[in-house]
């Protein structure tokens, strides 16, 4: 038992982090593109999301 809820722990809290991250990362990604707080807000929501569909949209550079 105790082996599973370091594991549920771990899993929480690298989803957690990601989950930070990838809302960061849109909102610089957005700012940078668009120069605009309330799209950068925006973005920032849909996260993960919004970071995928600039790479396939936009490219790497």
């Amino acid at each position: 038992m105790e082996y599973e809820d370091k594991k549920y722990s771990v899993v929480r809290k690298t989803v957690k982090t990601g989950i930070g991250f990838g809302s960061a990362l849109a909102m610089v990604i957005s700012y940078v593109t668009w120069k605009s707080i309330g799209w950068a807000i925006f973005h920032g929501i849909l996260g993960w999301l919004y970071v995928i569909y600039y790479i396939f949209q936009y490219g790497w550079s």
